[in-house]
């Protein structure tokens, strides 16, 4: 073997080691399985061929044409997320030989004609027209075929050769992996979410105020976290509003949340003292319970009578601030009756604090994953958050907290937890709304 061999071998071994460098930077770098298959099929089609596709099997027994890309001389590809029915029984089709696992196969000359093959109505979907030589590789998980990657080449370009199909049995190796993990992924999310919401409280019905409450999970883990929102009405009749925070985003901080939701609302029910008292009693157990925990919350109690005028009775524990939002969009932040988190010490006082609430004003309690902004100061995050609520002034409170979320909240890296209360007008009670409006 001649030094020119040697140097061909080496190149031939780099340029694969960096085709597999790329795909796996393109699939490690997001979760989502459409944008990670996109990033993948645009570097097999640069890098393998001309033209790449990725064909899934879906639901009923159909082939998803999940995704395509092409170079600039590739031939153009077809729609993506095209469904055709798989045929039933053997068949001689290339691409429903490897959605039923076999190969990966080399298709040169005849292979890629109708002559040469037996067609099916997934035939033309499977392959370009006007290739000239093609690799259709089953893509595998837990041992069994999902799907099929597909790359072509066509016009002048080198056809593809035995040579070339260990490296694309590699890449359909990463791909298939990444699309296991992409749906365990998803299937964790909604599971989590479920459970996060299951340990969530149906707000109280009260003639006179209108109220709604969201949760919505974290877009990048699968965990359930510590977020909370409550509120239930006292024996003397006034109404509670409770949100929190437990520190940790796993199981132990949903169930921790869970343990002190429910202490909460025994002390709160029980004892009926001021809000600074209530959260001591609350950091007392806390401490006894659950020692080595800290949370954040804010406890108040809203008073009135259906006329108004209304006042809000509140004791915050580390907590973002209260925002109280006009019928006219002036807001302002409830400063007052701060202190430190729950869990922290035992030793310190809890001072609370009372505001006055104007007819048809909007209460908004809420945690930090809706403003926290990595990078970001806070008084940036919490005046980004004045801006938008003052725009909402006069949605209905599930509108107002719906679109706080899809506005400051789309792609949160924390859960978020809202709680928006409307006050009645002046003079007359306000009709009830059930929490899910």
């Amino acid at each position: 073997m001649d030094e020119y061999d040697v140097d061909a071998i080496l190149q031939q071994a780099l340029d694969r080691l960096t085709v597999l460098a790329d795909i796996n930077a393109a699939l490690a770098g997001t979760l989502e399985m459409n944008e990670g298959l996109r990033r993948v099929t645009r570097i097999a089609a640069r890098r393998l061929g001309d033209w790449c596709a990725v064909d899934l099997l879906a639901e009923k027994g159909r082939i998803e044409r999940f995704c395509a890309s092409r170079t600039e001389s590739g031939p153009q590809p077809h729609e993506e997320h095209a469904f055709l029915p798989l045929p039933p029984g053997p068949a001689a089709d290339p691409l429903v030989r490897a959605l039923r696992g076999a190969g990966p196969l080399l298709l040169t000359g005849s292979d890629l004609t109708s002559e040469g093959r037996e067609t099916s109505q997934t035939g033309e979907a499977g392959i370009v027209a006007g290739a000239t030589s093609a690799v259709i590789a089953p893509l595998r998980a837990r041992r069994e075929a999902i799907g099929a990657l597909t790359v072509s080449r066509s016009g002048d370009h080198p056809p593809l050769t035995e040579h070339d199909l260990p490296l694309i049995e590699d890449v359909v190796q990463r791909i298939g992996l990444a699309i296991d993990n992409a749906r365990l992924h998803r299937q964790r999310q909604r599971i989590a979410e479920r459970l996060q919401r299951s340990l969530l409280p149906e707000l109280p019905h009260v003639d006179d105020l209108h109220m709604a409450a969201r949760y919505s999970p974290s877009h990048t883990t699968a965990e359930v976290g510590g977020d909370w929102y409550d509120s239930f009405v006292l024996p003397t009749g006034s109404t509670t509003l409770i949100i929190g925070d437990v520190t940790g985003h796993d199981l132990k901080a949903a169930v921790t949340m869970s343990h002190l939701r429910n202490m909460l609302r025994g002390i709160a029910s029980d004892r009926q003292e001021p809000p600074e008292k209530i959260l001591h009693r609350m950091d007392v157990a806390q401490h006894t319970l659950y020692p080595g925990t800290t949370a954040t919350c804010i406890f108040a109690v809203i008073h009135g009578s259906e006329a108004g005028p209304w006042e809000l009775d509140y004791a915050v524990a580390g907590h973002p601030p209260p925002l109280l939002v006009t019928h006219d969009g002036d807001t302002r932040y409830l400063n007052g009756g701060r202190s430190h988190l729950l869990g922290a010490t035992t030793d310190l006082p809890r001072p609370s604090a009372t505001a006055s609430l104007p007819a048809q004003s909007t209460l908004l309690l809420y945690t930090d994953g809706l403003i926290e902004r990595r990078g970001e100061t806070l008084d940036r995050s919490l005046r980004r958050l004045r801006q938008h609520a003052a725009a909402l002034a006069r949605e209905t409170p599930g509108d107002f907290c719906d679109e706080l979320l899809a506005g400051l909240a789309p792609d949160s890296a924390d859960d978020v937890a809202l709680l928006a209360l409307r006050l009645p007008r002046a003079g007359r009670p306000e009709n009830t709304a059930s929490p899910a409006d």
